[in-house]
């Protein structure tokens, strides 16, 4: 962290988080009584009269108002009466986490009529770039396989939320959506991972019974023939219900990922520190906001598992920098997050706090730092291990680990190349004398991911 960002007042910070902590608390809190403000969908309606993109504040930083602005002039090209409102999901909230239940409550606000003709994109439940089309009163112009479309066309892969939205408006107007999603995912009975895009029109439908054939038989311990496009094509039961299981956790991390990043924020928002902090109080306020920033960039492009345990491991920095503010008595000393030997009255000091599980980072906090030597390398490492994958090294069995995809197979994530993948590069926190905070701050997630 350089000395001039380190150096932001950070009570001037929070305050600016605080605004989209507290719109993401309202998502999720409980329903407000009858006399209070307007609902959220009502809130979203009353925007989308006066512009047709509605954006939440928790989504500012990826779609910036010169985007909005460019997104709005795109809409009006169409003279569609199409409108995007782009607000995180999560399970719980006030639209039930799903997109589905968030457009019928924003249709229902506008007051239409039943025959009017509205077309809504919105994100989706299954992360921040995925998107979803809905449409009244009928299918005309195939919004719900154009926006879905989007998320599988290779040309999209890495780009941001913006993007997205803009392609999707693109296919909505030219009308050929359904063909557009058939041509993105004619793979999809190949090697392709299946994900879990529930509704998302005809193609969709083919996926699910796929799946739901690829289940039976494994069952019956028969081969399954499933009909694509272009005729018919073998499928490996056992690699595509591989493929939705983990289209499956995936979704569900994305949703933990969300939820602990709203109640850290909730936390900091609601954070005040008494008087003017030290030093090092303040440092360690600094990093924890930081980290809470880090971990939105993260989750907004997450692309897969290994980016979203990034963003927990974040948050567990974040939290920790937080603690030392309100208990002092419990800072460690600093470089804590390395493994340099200590002097001895350094050794006399609280323990030093452990970043999460190197092999597997969905672990949680590690217990010990231990030394490991990756198999068929010279090389020793002095890594964080939790307690099993330390008992598990002790005793020579492999502990569980942490998988990515590259070079078209799954391999432990650290096996990646580290200049293409910040996880890797840092074991989570294992690795190297900085915080992945100050890694993922000065940009190195965004240039390894491509973005």
């Amino acid at each position: 962290m350089s000395t001039e960002h380190a150096r932001k007042p950070a009570r001037r910070v929070l305050g600016t988080l605080a605004a989209p902590a507290l719109v993401l608390a309202a998502l999720v809190g409980p329903a407000a009584p009858a006399h209070a403000e307007p609902g959220p969908g009502a809130k979203i309606a009353g925007a989308l009269r006066e512009s047709p993109v509605y954006v939440d504040p928790a989504y500012a930083g990826a779609v910036p108002p010169s985007r909005q602005r460019s997104l709005e002039r795109q809409i009006e090209r169409t003279g569609l009466p199409l409108h995007v409102v782009l607000v995180p999901l999560v399970e719980g909230d006030a639209f039930g986490g799903e997109a589905d239940q968030l457009a019928e409550v924003v249709h229902a606000r506008m007051g239409l009529d039943a025959d009017e003709e509205w077309i809504l994109i919105t994100t989706s439940e299954l992360g921040s770039t995925w998107l979803k089309g809905h449409e009244w009163p009928d299918e005309k112009h195939q919004a719900r396989d154009a926006a879905s479309a989007v998320g599988f066309q290779d040309e999209m892969d890495g780009k941001g939320l913006p993007a997205h939205v803009s392609r999707a408006i693109e296919i909505v107007d030219a009308g050929d959506g359904r063909k557009q999603y058939e041509e993105a995912t004619e793979d999809l009975g190949k090697d392709s991972p299946v994900p879990g895009q529930e509704g998302s029109g005809p193609s969709t439908a083919v996926t699910v019974a796929v799946v739901s054939a690829a289940v039976l038989a494994m069952a019956a311990g028969a081969f399954v023939l499933v009909r694509r496009r272009r005729g018919p094509a073998p499928i490996s039961s056992p690699s595509l219900v591989l493929a939705a299981a983990r289209s499956s956790d995936e979704r569900a991390l994305r949703r933990r990922a969300q939820e602990q990043l709203v109640a850290f924020g909730e936390e900091l928002s609601g954070f005040e520190a008494g008087g003017s902090p030290g030093a090092d109080s303040a440092e360690e306020l600094q990093h924890a906001l930081d980290a809470y920033a880090a971990a939105g960039t993260v989750l907004d492009s997450a692309r897969g598992l290994t980016d979203l345990a990034g963003v927990l491991a974040l948050v567990t920095e974040g939290k920790e920098s937080l603690r030392a503010v309100r208990e002092p008595a419990a800072r460690p000393p600093r470089k804590a997050l390395t493994f340099r030997k200590q002097s001895k009255q350094r050794r006399q000091q609280p323990r030093p706090t452990l970043p999460v599980c190197f092999f597997h980072p969905l672990h949680g906090r590690a217990d010990r730092r231990i030394r490991w030597r990756p198999l068929g390398r010279r090389e020793v490492l002095r890594i964080a291990a939790c307690r099993d994958c330390a008992n598990a090294v002790h005793e020579h069995r492999a502990p569980e680990v942490l998988k990515d995809r590259h070079g078209g197979r799954e391999v432990p994530y650290f096996e990646v190349p580290a200049d293409e993948s910040l996880w890797a590069a840092t074991g989570y926190g294992s690795l190297g004398e900085e915080t992945l905070t100050e890694r993922v701050i000065r940009g190195d997630f965004s240039r390894l991911a491509g973005g």
